[in-house]
């Protein structure tokens, strides 16, 4: 028997520095009441949804890194957001940059219907680096400005189903969807911002959007769970970011995707019940995994070359 769950992927165009936090969480409640009108019970946002990406510049002073973070979820401004959720009765994801006392994380949270949170991931997978690399156009200091995860990946029973949460960089690593597949995961919820340049590695460029939609698309029909990938894009303080947002099927299929890098909402209707199909026969993991021969996943981080 089928189970519905309307789903919203609520991208958002760029945020400069110079917007403040009241006006972007204007735009998040736009965006989740165009949700409401066209029956969502879920409206998924980005990673960092109510900043800039900070993480693009060098500040040596921590009280200017802080001023990019929240001291308490929901906070002054971010309170309207969740009365207007438990108001209009849907649920939402949100990516923000959490101070939790002396630590610092680049944080999602699940928020149901009723505007109480049940769930909190901090970002595994923090990319780019610690030190300020001047030759670089832009930096990505996520390893300088948040700690590691102390979570790990979790599931939460939540929608009528097991929902999981990944931030960005999450969504390229495959044992991000196994290790919440193996937890029963039937919708996977992350929020991204990623340039259109990697400085590192430029002759990526041209494929950003290619792999953006093959990790997600991937991991959705190797775990046969619901992917919702949504995106922060457009020019954000020169800086030029994918967008791409879509809401991929356990078989691997994009049923939505976003046409713009503005705030856009993209809807889906999706059956939880539809990774049974996956999860049954070609991913039933207690008939065919054979874990004895995986303990390299876990036992060495670096490759190591054979003699």
């Amino acid at each position: 028997m089928p189970r519905p769950l309307t789903v919203g992927a609520a991208q958002l165009g760029p945020i400069q520095r110079a917007h403040g936090r009241a006006e972007v969480v204007e735009r998040l409640i736009a965006l989740l009441r165009e949700g409401h009108r066209m029956g969502c019970e879920l409206v998924v946002f980005p990673e960092l949804a109510l900043t800039t990406f900070f993480p693009r510049w060098f500040m040596a002073q921590q009280a200017e890194v802080d001023g990019f973070f929240e001291a308490s979820m929901p906070g002054p401004e971010t309170q309207k957001l969740f009365d207007e959720s438990k108001r209009l009765r849907v649920g939402f994801y949100l990516g923000y940059a959490e101070m939790a006392g002396d630590k610092r994380y680049n944080t999602a949270i699940l928020v149901e219907r009723d505007g109480s949170i049940v769930g909190k991931y901090r970002k595994v997978h923090l990319p780019g680096h610690a030190e300020h690399e001047p030759w670089r156009q832009f930096q990505h200091l996520e390893k300088r400005y948040f700690d590691e995860s102390d979570t790990g990946f979790q599931v939460w029973r939540a929608f009528g189903g097991i929902i999981g949460m990944a931030i960005c960089n999450d969504r390229r690593w495959p044992e991000t969807y196994r290790v919440m597949g193996l937890q029963g995961a039937e919708m996977i919820l992350l929020g991204y911002n990623t340039p259109v340049h990697n400085p590192p590695a430029p002759d990526h460029d041209a494929l950003s959007l290619f792999h953006n939609g093959l990790v997600m698309q991937s991991g959705a029909y190797q775990n046969g769970c619901w992917v919702v990938g949504v995106a922060k894009a457009g020019e954000e303080e020169g800086v030029p970011m994918i967008g791409g947002s879509q809401i991929v099927a356990p078989s691997g299929q994009p049923v939505a995707l976003a046409r713009t890098e503005g705030d856009e909402l993209i809807v889906a209707c999706c059956d939880l019940d539809a990774g049974l199909s996956y999860t049954s026969t070609t991913f039933n993991f207690a008939r065919h995994r054979m874990p004895q021969h995986y303990g390299l996943i876990t036992s060495r981080k670096g490759a190591e070359l054979p003699p």
